[in-house]
């Protein structure tokens, strides 16, 4: 018989060695996401025109998200949804340049601090101003002082963050009036320029002054690889948030980037152009995780935060969907999405699993191991069981609001409720049958418009109360 001194001493060993291959298995997250980019804008959705290489080999690497849904149609609403796995209409973010991150929100930076891991946004942050004393950006500076909110108050330790949009070329030079009113043109060396009036902010509240020249994602990523380099050194475990601008206006490409598309006008070549500047960064950034060895062990994940900008005919794509950014509709919210996890998700695979921004926290707890938050209603649902292919039908419906309009939305129904002069007109779309929302189902399921109607009304509700504070 061994001494008890001895046996407890090896159950305590083993409790040590236990929790240190726990916290080796913890992944690190990276959240890619784009600005605008509609789903048909890249190669793995079928986009003959713009070359995006490297997000097509992510796609072939990963698993195809080919049902994503952005939580608005719009930016900030959907940002905010990423951080927090609850519809916008719960925290008062409903549009761009509005509200701000309530301190009261848990955001998954937050949450993942509290096991080891090290949190670092770059890029647009649009959840609320930057400084209290400098004009910047949309509303930074004393007069929206409420309104200040940045990503180092929210869980976030190392920060290269804009408060909103920057040209998507020399970030921080106003561009050159738009050329034949469409397009802008890319400043020179010799140019003279005015400042866009938006800066970089670090973490402790500093304007970031230099490596500010040339493509936007280049910039944003000349940050975020340092901050993973650094992470890997001491051997933590990292949430890494690259929210690029591109391509939402002022869209803005270099001159090596518009000659890939030199057939194009201005204003196709530059969003073309751009957008395949960004998948540049993408590939650097893959390239990077695989040389550091820890690829294997990183959830990254890579979204739009809404539907292309503007009418049918500007440059961005929905694709075969119906409307754009703004919207609704399936072309205003549904976006291209990719998950590389090697080891974790089959390479070469899709999915049309209805999935949302909202998604993300439950699905990035549960992997990191930490417990879902029962204090408050969450929108979003853990999709691990999805990714484990255990899980094929979505119970939990995904609920939308912008402005007067809303929709419900299960696996394979969309209520869209449309307010006009104060009338609500309903429509139902089959979207497996008809994912271009061209016929109306209403009248051949009514009792389907009813039960969603009741479900919808009753979420909404809910979202109202939160947003009143009554969740904290």
């Amino acid at each position: 018989m061994f001494p008890k001194f001895i046996i407890v001493l090896v159950c305590l060993l083993g409790c040590l060695f236990s929790f240190d291959a726990h916290a080796a298995e913890k992944p690190n997250v990276i959240l890619i996401m784009c600005d605008d980019l509609g789903w048909g804008d890249t190669g793995f959705n079928g986009n003959k025109i713009i070359r995006t290489p490297h997000l097509d080999a992510m796609a072939r690497a990963g698993m195809n998200l080919k049902r994503f849904y952005a939580g608005a149609p719009v930016c900030s609403p959907t940002r905010g949804s990423c951080l927090t796995g609850r519809n916008p209409f719960r925290y008062g973010i409903v549009h761009a340049n509005t509200g701000h991150m309530k301190p009261q929100e848990q955001t998954l930076a937050e949450s993942l601090k509290t096991v080891g891991y090290r949190t670092g946004h770059f890029g647009k942050w649009h959840l609320g101003t930057l400084t209290k004393t400098t004009r910047d950006s949309n509303r930074g500076g004393p007069k929206n002082s409420d309104h200040f909110s940045p990503p180092w108050q929210n869980g976030f330790e190392v920060c290269f963050s804009t408060e909103a949009k920057v040209p998507t070329w020399d970030p921080m030079r106003k561009p050159k009036g738009k050329a034949s009113g469409k397009g802008w043109a890319a400043l020179t060396e010799e140019s003279p320029s005015q400042p866009y009036g938006t800066h970089y902010w670090n973490a402790v509240g500093e304007i970031v002054n230099d490596n500010l020249r040339g493509d936007d994602s280049r910039v944003i990523m000349d940050r975020a690889v340092p901050f993973i380099k650094q992470s890997v050194q001491e051997k933590q475990p990292f949430f890494c948030v690259i929210w690029f601008h591109t391509p939402h206006l002022p869209v803005v490409a270099g001159p090596d980037y518009r000659k890939l598309y030199a057939k194009y006008d201005l204003n196709h070549a530059n969003y073309f152009g751009c957008i395949t500047a960004m998948d540049e960064q993408v590939g650097r950034l893959r390239a990077q995780l695989k040389s550091l060895a820890v690829a294997k062990n990183t959830m990254l994940w890579f979204c739009s935060d809404n539907g292309p900008e503007g009418k049918a005919s500007a440059p961005g794509s929905a694709g075969p969907f119906r409307g754009r950014k703004r919207d609704l509709t399936e072309g205003g919210i549904r976006v291209p999405a990719l998950l590389e996890w090697p080891g974790n998700i089959q390479p070469g695979t899709e999915t049309r699993f209805p999935m949302v921004t909202s998604d993300y926290l439950p699905t990035i707890l549960a992997a990191a191991g930490l417990m879902i938050p029962e204090d408050r209603p969450l929108d979003g649902i853990n999709l691990l069981p999805v990714l484990e292919q255990n899980l094929q039908e979505r119970r939990q419906p995904i609920g939308f609001q912008f402005q007067n309009n809303a929709a419900w939305m299960t696996q394979q129904y969309k209520l869209l409720r449309t307010r006009k002069r104060g009338n609500d007109q309903y429509q139902l779309f089959d979207l497996l049958a008809d994912p271009g929302e061209t016929t109306d189902v209403s009248e051949t399921h009514p009792e389907l418009v009813k039960q969603y109607q009741t479900e919808l009304e009753r979420w909404i509700k809910s979202c109202a109360n939160s947003n009143q504070g009554r969740d904290y």
